[in-house]
């Protein structure tokens, strides 16, 4: 019998927070007891939970005692202050934001692609991030059979993967549009950065703010996050992460450079057996993926696989997956199931 476990959800009233819920539920979690936690704020608040209804209490260093799991999609600034807690008192914490990703002490995880470095944990798992999940889940089992030298990403993101605030964004501004009235922009294309624009009929070349280097922090989160996960730092990957108005489901066009020569039917066949992968491609039924139908599926679907007319070794891909499942709550739930069937819970 499966070892029921305590699981603590913070940040669970969130986008990426209700979807943990849902899959705890869908997968069949072993748990045996669960709690909600979030600021003093959200403290007392009512949340329901599988037939039942849970008090939110305030997240404190002393809410871990006896947690098995903590699940945390609350923002940076609280995994900073709490997953160590949490770790401290013996949870392993899975975090779903970008502060512990690049650590070295702590491994970044996408199941089907680096199980292995599960073992390596010290209390704190990081789940990465949504467009580079999908990215990789698409690519490994190519880099397993070919070898892989150069990766160039252009993606086409949800506005959900900017939060709950920026869907209802989209929502009102589409609507005020029809009405003939004024647009507002309050959020994107970085709540923080200086400057905002509409995301309805629109799309903005711009995923959080700029770094130095004329790269934006999603664009380098992808580059240094792909290289940690495949543990590759050879190679040579480029992003350009764009938001479009698109609810849920993140598209990317990917261009990539093989070791060894290989031809479009053998990459067909390595997809079909890849884990976690969904090969939808074929051009006579104009039958390729989109986010449309990826929302709310587990999948990440790769399709329009070309090789490049130049670069015998070069391939395009067109990867689509639901950036709040496996993007995302999904990923999550996987690395503890794939903690317990390995006995690291």
């Amino acid at each position: 019998m499966t070892k029921q476990l305590t699981v603590a959800v913070v940040g669970a009233t969130g986008a990426v927070g209700s979807k943990m819920m849902e899959q705890l539920i869908k997968r069949n979690f072993p748990i045996g007891q669960i709690k909600f936690l979030a600021s003093a704020r959200s403290a007392g608040k009512p949340i329901e939970f599988n037939g039942h209804t849970y008090t939110i209490e305030e997240a404190t260093p002393e809410s871990f005692e006896g947690v098995h799991v903590a699940l945390f999609s609350a923002g940076g600034s609280v995994s900073a202050v709490l997953a160590p807690e949490a770790a401290k008192r013996g949870a392993v914490v899975i975090d779903n934001t970008s502060h512990f990703r690049m650590d070295p002490e702590v491994p970044l995880v996408v199941p089907e692609v680096n199980r292995e470095d599960l073992a390596k944990h010290n209390g704190i798992i990081a789940n990465p991030n949504c467009s580079t999940i999908q990215m990789v889940a698409a690519l490994e089992p190519i880099r397993k059979q070919f070898g892989l030298t150069k990766v160039v990403v252009s993606t086409y993101q949800a506005v959900s993967g900017a939060g709950i605030s920026a869907i209802n964004e989209l929502k009102s501004q589409s609507a005020n549009w029809d009405a003939g009235k004024d647009v507002e922009a309050t959020i994107l294309p970085s709540g923080s950065d200086k400057r905002h624009y509409p995301i309805a009929r629109n799309v903005i070349p711009q995923i959080d703010k700029f770094t130095d280097n004329g790269f934006t922090y999603e664009e380098m989160k992808m580059i240094n996050e792909t290289k940690k996960i495949m543990h590759a730092p050879e190679l040579k990957v480029a992003a350009t992460c764009v938001r479009v108005p698109v609810v849920s489901g993140h598209s990317e066009s990917v261009y990539i450079e093989l070791e060894k020569e290989a031809t479009v039917q053998e990459i067909f066949d390595v997809l079909r057996q890849a884990p976690g992968v969904v090969l939808q491609d074929d051009i006579a039924t104009q039958t390729y993926p989109m986010p449309i139908y990826a929302e709310g599926e587990d999948a990440t679907f790769v399709g329009r696989i070309r090789q490049d007319l130049d670069n015998p070794q070069g391939f395009h891909l067109w990867i689509v997956s639901d950036n709040l499942l496996k993007g995302a709550a999904l990923n999550s739930i996987q690395i503890a199931e794939a903690m317990i069937e390995d006995n690291l819970l």
